[in-house]
């Protein structure tokens, strides 16, 4: 190919490469950590330097900012010290009292605070947002101003076609801002297909370690909101800070290896234990029976995601009981790392939440499938021989 008409290089060689060359004072291949919270002045008073104050100006945040901007096809981006602070920005930065579309299925930390966001004068209507039709029947003509998807939904990981609903929201003149902290940039570019904004919890798949809180934002076109939304960041001392960033910037360069092999595994793991006796439903987008998964097919390309959950037999009990008796699967919060977690994510969430009782949240790492599908089904077992009713049939699917 003629090197004057090569395309852009692809996402797996942005994030190896993590954007940068060499730092080009020593020529490291490993950018420096720059913990600076402040930077001289010139003589004449200004700032020949372009940077004044580490809340805005620091290079270890830029670099991760740059590298995001570039892919999520944004004209911006804007790092934060989590995916809360990054979320609840937006909001936030609302100019006026807006009227809400958002999704039922979501990130429950956000749906509880958007539940109380009348503070800000601002009023929210939680639908389905997979449902078209349920959609338009909530719009508000000259109040509703943003909607907010996520896709897929933590933790039935409901699909909403993204662009349909960003043709929805721009036709009543609104925004449409897309969590995609489970698909990443790996599998969806929501801006690519009309979104406005994308939100990723980094904290999550883009870090990939559990070690890192951030949260970061990234905009199709610059506009007042976003204005806001930076001035906003810096006045509340919403900022990741630097040492953040640089572990950021080095787990996000394993991301496409990682997304694609949990994916891969993931599927597999949903197909062998689709039909399982113990279970009542396997949620995954990947699987043909997801209600989701013909648009999932379109959205999200290259693999369905790392997360799926399991609704188990014998309810709430049942379910904590399972989750009881596993070896290698980490009982823990959170989701995206190397190592596959479990959850009963209603015992979590608390009173009112509206996760099943009877679903555990599955985050599936890097361990092979063989270990992780065999652990599985031994709890299972395990938790029904407890409850009286033997091992015999629980070994479905093995």
């Amino acid at each position: 190919m003629d090197h004057e008409t090569r395309s852009p290089v692809k996402t797996r060689t942005l994030l190896a490469q993590g954007l940068g060359p060499a730092e080009s004072a020593t020529k490291a291949l490993v950018s420096p950590i720059h913990m600076s919270t402040t930077y001289l002045r010139d003589a004449d008073n200004g700032y020949s330097g372009g940077r004044i104050y580490g809340a805005t100006d620091n290079p270890s945040v830029q670099q991760a900012e740059a590298l995001f901007a570039a892919l999520e096809g944004a004209q911006d981006a804007l790092m934060f010290g989590s995916g809360m602070a990054a979320a609840s920005a937006v909001f936030q930065a609302l100019e006026r009292p807006t009227h809400i579309i958002a999704s039922r299925g979501m990130f429950y930390g956000l749906r509880a605070w958007l539940a109380d966001i009348s503070v800000f004068g601002h009023c929210v209507t939680f639908v389905e947002t997979s449902d078209l039709d349920a959609i338009r029947r909530a719009m508000r003509p000259g109040e509703t101003g943003l909607f907010w998807v996520e896709t897929p939904s933590n933790p039935l990981w409901t699909i909403t076609d993204i662009p349909a609903v960003a043709e929805i929201a721009h036709s009543a003149g609104a925004l449409l801002c897309v969590d995609a902290t489970v698909s990443t940039p790996v599998l969806t570019r929501p801006i690519a297909v009309g979104a406005d904004i994308v939100v990723h919890s980094a904290t999550k798949y883009l870090n990939g370690h559990s070690d890192v809180m951030a949260g970061v934002l990234a905009v199709a076109e610059r506009n007042g909101l976003w204005d806001r939304i930076r001035r906003g960041r810096a006045q509340i001392g919403a900022t990741l800070g630097p040492f953040e960033a640089w572990l950021l910037m080095r787990g996000v360069r394993t991301l496409h290896v990682r997304v694609k092999a949990q994916s891969e595994t993931a599927l597999m793991l949903a197909n062998r234990l689709a039909g399982h006796p113990a279970l009542s439903a396997v949620l995954y987008p990947g699987l043909r029976s997801h209600p989701g998964h013909a648009v999932a097919v379109r959205q999200m390309i290259g693999g369905f995601g790392g997360m799926m959950s399991i609704r188990v037999k014998g309810g709430e009990a049942a379910a904590v009981a399972a989750a009881a008796q596993v070896q290698l699967w980490k009982r823990a919060t959170s989701l995206g790392g190397v190592e596959s977690l479990i959850e009963h994510r209603a015992s979590i969430e608390g009173t009112g939440t509206p996760c099943p009782s009877d679903l555990l949240r599955l985050s599936v790492g890097l361990e092979d499938i063989d270990d992780l599908f065999f652990d599985l089904v031994q709890a299972l077992g395990s938790a029904a021989a407890a409850a009286g009713h033997g091992k015999d049939g629980i070994r479905g699917g093995v």
